[in-house]
């Protein structure tokens, strides 16, 4: 049964490719099903003999089979581009392995090419496109009988025009010609609605050539030439606060959704292995880590998602289009800061599913890009009260290491019923066994210390 927007936008589509228009373009809020929308219109253009073949193209290999299994299942066929199929499922990396004969099936069948996040390709003409954009204007645009474009950010970091898209002159602003936004889908139960966690510092101490610095924010710290963001992620005392916000989080949530799971979004393969060391280590969970260095990263994405293995430590493979709705919680610790990014991450939790608990909660540094990103969907709900609560939370890092456990007060502003087992998280004796990262930045510049740490709640869509 689809949702209704999807049996909508259906309408919509029918309507505007029987009127002789062969391109639609889709904006869709992440985790909102545009996959299941793409089949549907697949599966009416087949019986009403419009098209013949069937061709999708999306960022990663991960998506590309989920693509493939949905559209297998909906049109009852095999969907693999081998004899007796209908269609087939390939990466936009894929695309410069087509030689002429591949791309003359476009001209000499009606074939309907989907685009799964299409702001991966750039370009409105020949003239101005990255080398997949290059692609779809010498062999598809033309070439196709028909195209659907789906996207849940519509832009692209570089400024580029997205390929097959239309623009408005007078604020140059994407025409779409059918648009689900986060809020309509939080409202319809389609999405979850995200919490957004900001974390801050209120006493940070730099030592740079003997000389100790104290900066009162981490937007203050951060424009201090001696430390850099990149540096901020792998300090120690940041990546177990965040983590220890997270599994606090998870726990609660697994009360109520047993095999509820969490991500963890690193910037490096080395990071990625100091977060998991800590995770299974320091903080007692069951954890699986996936990276572009493994073969078999699919394979383990597949395994997470049914299975009920506590969190998820990921370097850009669980990303946009990657269907795991048990995910709720997620520490973003990437060192990519456009706002593409941090939309396509949270869209990683707000898939919902029939669990009792939809919570979605993101934790992330209240770094200055980061925060804008994070207050811009915060005021995409002008016309509801959105509720934002601030906490002050004293944690003590210049205990870890001594013989005792580490203490931690916490207003009662934004209770957190589980924060009382930090204690029990950071005992000396485990944390001295962790893997830790280097605390030394630029030569003659650490941090020596973090203070206490402070958390803004930006909480959306809160309804009266």
């Amino acid at each position: 049964m689809l949702r209704a927007w999807q049996e909508e936008c259906l309408s919509v589509v029918k309507t505007h490719y029987f009127e002789s228009n062969k391109h639609f373009f889709c904006l869709a809020t992440p985790g909102a099903g545009k996959t299941v929308l793409a089949s549907e219109v697949a599966a009416y253009l087949f019986e009403s003999n419009q098209i013949d073949f069937v061709i999708c193209f999306s960022p990663s290999s991960e998506v590309a089979n989920g693509i493939k299994k949905s559209f297998s299942k909906r049109l009852n066929c095999n969907f693999d581009g081998v004899i007796g199929s209908i269609g087939c499922s390939y990466t936009y990396q894929n695309m410069r392995f087509f030689n002429d004969d591949y791309w003359s099936l476009l001209k000499n069948n009606r074939v309907l090419v989907v685009f799964d996040e299409i702001h991966h390709c750039a370009g409105s003409s020949i003239h101005d496109t990255n080398v997949w954009g290059q692609d779809i204007a010498k062999n598809i645009q033309e070439q196709a009988a028909f195209t659907l474009a789906l996207t849940g950010t519509p832009w692209r970091s570089d400024l580029l025009p997205i390929a097959l898209a239309t623009y408005s002159d007078a604020d140059n602003k994407i025409r779409c010609n059918y648009t689900y936004s986060l809020q309509q889908a939080v409202n319809d139960g389609v999405c979850r609605n995200p919490k957004i966690v900001l974390i801050d510092n209120e006493e940070i101490s730099v030592t740079k050539n003997k000389e100790i610095k104290t900066y009162t924010s981490l937007h203050a710290l951060l424009k201090n030439p001696s430390i850099s963001y990149q540096e901020l992620i792998e300090h120690e005392a940041v990546i177990n606060y965040i983590i220890a916000q997270g599994v606090n989080k998870l726990s609660e949530i697994r009360i109520h959704n047993p095999n509820g799971a969490g991500l963890i979004v690193a910037s490096s393969v080395d990071h990625a292995e100091q977060i998991f060391g800590l995770l299974t280590e320091v903080f007692n969970q069951s954890a699986t880590i996936v990276t572009y260095k493994e073969n078999s990263a699919s394979e383990k994405i597949n395994h997470f998602r049914f299975n009920d293995t506590q969190w998820i430590v990921s370097i850009g493979m669980v990303s946009e289009g990657t269907d795991i709705p048990r995910l709720q919680v997620c520490c973003h610790l990437s060192r990519v800061k456009t706002e593409l990014y941090f939309r396509q991450v949270l869209g990683r939790i707000l898939r919902v599913n029939d669990s009792a608990n939809q919570e979605a909660w993101l934790f992330t540094l209240a770094e200055e890009k980061l925060s804008t990103f994070a207050n811009r969907i915060d005021q995409e709900l002008p016309d509801v009260r959105v509720l934002m609560r601030s906490n002050t939370c004293v944690y003590d890092f210049s205990k870890i290491g001594k013989n005792k456990k580490t203490e931690l007060t916490s207003s009662n502003v934004l209770p957190i019923p589980t924060i009382k087992l930090l204690g029990e998280f950071f005992s000396s004796e485990k944390l001295n066994e962790a893997r830790r990262p280097q605390n030394t930045l630029h030569e003659h510049a650490y941090l020596q210390a973090f203070g206490g740490f402070r958390k803004r709640l930006i909480e959306t869509f809160v309804t009266a």
